[in-house]
């Protein structure tokens, strides 16, 4: 199989470009990034209007543009952060599902990545925190700091770490991934049973906490979500931390800060679905210089790596990457041509094969179930968890308002007007009323697959074809 040779016609790179458009960094010294990724977390900050205590983030929105359609590619961990990392799709980029232990997905040979490309252009790259992305020398980071053991809470060891590198590399500029546990399940309440050096923990009330409506109000669910709660707590403190040492640092006016979510909150009807609840998801850019707003265009997860090539001035891979640049937008209130996102989604683990392929705009979401036969698989942080357990315990229990043999047995199309049906409950794929809006969408859906060389569409064979430069 031919392959590629991705540097070739390569811009040469720079890491210190010209002012980019959208942002006016206060110093030409350095373009500094620092990604900040949460585990699992849905839209659930303060800022976002959940009902939770999350100040430190909510400080950091408002010193930057905060997107309200945010979305995920794909609502699976590995694939999500390969996503981030690459400016591709799952299907393009091969990390088709997760990456650790047996279910070992990793990325086809060649596909470039931020820490190859930052760090081959002068960059102090590291990542602190969560990993979850292979092949190993397909994300080349200087320094991998404190990784996960068995899903590590301690985010004060997090941020000192992460600044003590950022304090050695003074003479450079600095590319730094802090990958979150929080709030990701864990094996007991979330990591909530133990004291965290630097953390007050916020407790929740179960009887008051807020009940996403993708969920039924059970007392499982509520305790469930208070654990959820106070491990966000948790995250924000440690973003804090962060944010402060940053300050300390002197070096937070040349840093470009993004906080966003690998994917929907680990509870049935959100992670690994392709329903809002799994792909709608906070992000948070700050740009030095940029100014303040609240952004409601349609931004995908593949804009994430243009966006930190931009702001670095370093030249993208030789092929086409997916998304595009969200600096030239930063301080706006919105983008009409940013007006639809898509999703692809294959496997969660290795045993869970569910392909599912979306479109979604302002107004409609559109999702194709390819192996729609197949019953929808749980991933089993979730089917563990005591909110799932509850459910089975009474088929007659819905999800929210689906049921459980809807949301088990889905249907090939599936087409909802999120104005009228904003929890997408009524399928309108077979209404003859709807058929002009769904033809557009699957339209869409289809030569963006086609564009994307979709290993799953007819005709796409080669997982390499989309590598392949023009002419």
């Amino acid at each position: 199989m031919h392959r590629p040779t991705l540097l070739k016609g390569m811009a040469p790179a720079t890491p210190a470009p010209a002012t980019p458009a959208g942002a006016m960094p206060t110093s030409d010294r350095q373009r500094n990034i620092l990604l900040l990724i949460s585990d699992d977390q849905g839209l659930d900050l303060g800022c976002y209007g959940t009902p939770v205590q999350t100040p430190r983030i909510d400080r950091l929105a408002k010193q930057g543009t905060r997107f309200t359609h945010g979305f995920a590619a794909v609502s699976s961990c590995s694939p999500s952060r390969a996503v981030i990392h690459t400016g591709l799709y799952s299907h393009q980029n091969g990390m088709y599902g997760l990456q650790h232990d047996v279910h070992h997905q990793s990325l086809l040979d060649g596909i470039e990545t931020l820490p190859s490309l930052l760090r081959r252009a002068g960059y102090a790259t590291a990542l602190v925190g969560k990993k979850h992305i292979g092949p190993d020398r397909a994300f080349p980071f200087e320094a991998e700091l404190v990784p996960e053991r068995s899903g590590i809470r301690d985010v004060r060891e997090m941020a000192v770490a992460a600044a003590s590198f950022i304090r050695s590399t003074a003479d450079r500029p600095f590319f730094v991934t802090v990958a979150y546990s929080d709030p990701h399940r864990a094996a007991t309440d979330y990591g909530n049973d133990r004291p965290w050096p630097g953390v007050k923990p916020v407790t929740y009330d179960p009887a008051k906490v807020h009940i996403p409506s993708h969920l039924p109000d059970l007392p499982a669910v509520r305790q469930d979500l208070a654990e959820y709660y106070e491990s966000l707590n948790r995250l924000d403190t440690g973003v804090g931390m962060l944010l402060d040492l940053l300050t300390e640092s002197g070096r937070a006016d040349d840093t470009l800060v993004i906080f966003l979510s690998d994917n929907g909150r680990p509870f049935p009807g959100a992670k690994t679905n392709l329903y809002g609840p799994g792909l709608h998801l906070p992000l948070i850019v700050c740009a030095p210089g940029s100014a303040t707003s609240v952004n409601d265009a349609m931004v995908s997860w593949t804009d994430i790596a243009p966006t930190v090539l931009d702001w670095a001035g370093v030249a993208p891979p030789a092929y086409k990457l997916s998304g595009t640049s969200l600096l030239p937008i930063l301080g706006e209130q919105g983008d009409p041509a940013r007006d639809a996102v898509f999703a692809s989604h294959a496997f969660h683990e290795i045993n869970q094969y569910y392909p599912m392929r979306a479109i979604r705009t302002h107004t409609h979401s559109y999702i194709l179930n390819l192996a729609h036969p197949l019953d929808y698989p749980i991933a089993g942080d979730v089917a563990g968890s005591p909110s799932w357990k509850a459910i089975l315990a009474d088929p007659a229990i819905p999800l929210g308002k689906r049921s459980q043999p809807a949301y088990l047995n889905r249907p090939a199309e599936e087409l909802y007007d999120l104005t009228r049906d904003p929890d997408e409950l009524v399928n309108l794929a077979a209404d003859p009323a709807q058929a002009a809006v769904k033809g557009a969408l699957a339209r869409r859906l289809h030569e963006w697959r086609a564009a994307t060389r979709d290993p799953w569409l007819a005709g796409q064979t080669d997982p390499y074809s989309h590598m392949a430069q023009p002419g």
